[in-house]
């Protein structure tokens, strides 16, 4: 029987990731710079970004892609053709990566995943044992690398560093695709450093909790008094060092975000969970974007190059985190009518049906 559950937070986890992804086509780097003046409203969502987004939707991902390595591989019996299928994805994330955007993360879920399935007959204390000993790996490694660069200027839209990249990237478009480029080359360089780390440790995490029924029917009374005051504390931790341009708080603040992320992010499939209750009448148009989640990502790239690098490349100059938030909300709308029409038609979504043919 197919885990509803787990569609709906896909769904939720793949339209979520633009709140963050969106401000990154512009000039990757820098990512959101705020204007000289930033509004109330500017300050505001911020807030709301570090405490409900920032990583959280990310986690999500990476705990809904172990729980689908477990369900896979029982229901296949066979690791090599998860190699495969990952293999492809692998391919999938780097075509996406240098012709496209930077920000990709399909490669890194592919090598994720590999790592992730070499603990995957494990008993469950030791996968989640693995996986938050990945965590802290990678949390260290980022903790560890903030002090490469110590000197950490503030930067709005009127800086000089931020005027010259913004004219280095959109001076051509080749301009723009070779810096596109040698941002994902310096992405791929980090992989093995932090981001392998992470993904893998949320993804063991993942299939404990699948493997525990988490994404069955939520947390247990002993598992919430754990992880709400770990959300709530790593939480407050994150916003205590912001804004800081000092190297140590700057250091603490990606790890705090990771613990928060993962703490927040379970709060999240136990509330899902216990309201949708694996039932397919509930959330359909969530469950049918769950189930083209590659597709809406992929799409999100194009539609973000398309608004920020052909049509309107002035937004970057111009937008402040609320003209952001609109233009998503524009975007999830168009996303979750495209689900309903096109899954009246077809089965699988385009790009599901590629990764799917490939892997064969």
């Amino acid at each position: 029987m197919r885990n509803i559950n787990m569609d709906v937070l896909r769904g939720i986890a793949v339209l979520g990731l633009m709140f963050m992804n969106a401000y990154y086509f512009g000039v990757f780097e820098y990512g959101y710079v705020t204007s000289a003046t930033p509004s109330v409203a500017d300050k505001f969502i911020n807030i709301i970004n570090l405490v409900f987004i920032d990583g959280r939707f990310r986690t999500l991902f990476c705990l809904l892609f172990g729980a689908a390595l477990t369900i896979q591989l029982q229901r296949w019996q066979s690791i090599d053709a998860l190699h495969k299928r990952l293999k492809v994805l692998a391919f999938i994330g780097l075509a996406h990566g240098f012709l496209l955007w930077a920000g990709d993360i399909l490669f890194i879920y592919a090598c994720a995943g590999w790592l992730a399935l070499k603990f995957s007959h494990e008993p469950n204390d030791k996968i989640v044992r693995m996986g938050m000993l990945f965590l802290l790996l990678g949390a260290l490694s980022s903790f560890l690398l903030a002090f490469i660069e110590p000197e950490l200027l503030p930067v709005t839209r009127d800086s000089a560093a931020f005027l010259e990249a913004y004219n280095a990237v959109f001076s051509s478009y080749l301009a723009g695709f070779m810096s596109n480029m040698l941002m994902f080359i310096i992405m791929i360089i980090a992989v093995p450093l932090i981001t392998l780390w992470m993904a893998g440790g949320l993804m063991l995490i993942g299939m404990y909790l699948y493997k525990q029924k988490i994404f069955e029917n939520g947390l247990t009374r002993e598992q919430l008094n754990f992880i709400v005051p770990a959300a709530l504390g790593f939480t407050v931790l994150r916003l205590a060092v912001e804004p800081n341009t000092h190297v140590l708080m700057v250091a603490l603040a990606e790890p705090f975000s990771w613990f928060a992320a993962l703490a927040m992010a379970t709060l999240y499939i136990h509330i899902l969970v216990k309201y949708v209750k694996n039932n397919p009448e509930k959330c359909l148009v969530l469950q049918q974007a769950g189930r083209m989640s590659l597709t809406l990502y992929l799409m999100q790239t194009v539609i973000f190059l398309v608004c920020f690098k052909v049509m309107f490349p002035e937004w970057v100059l111009s937008f402040d985190r609320i003209n952001y938030w609109l233009l998503i909300a524009g975007v999830v709308v168009f996303q979750l009518v495209f689900c309903k029409v096109y899954t009246q038609l077809f089965r699988y979504g385009p790009c599901e049906t590629v990764w799917r043919k490939l892997s064969r």
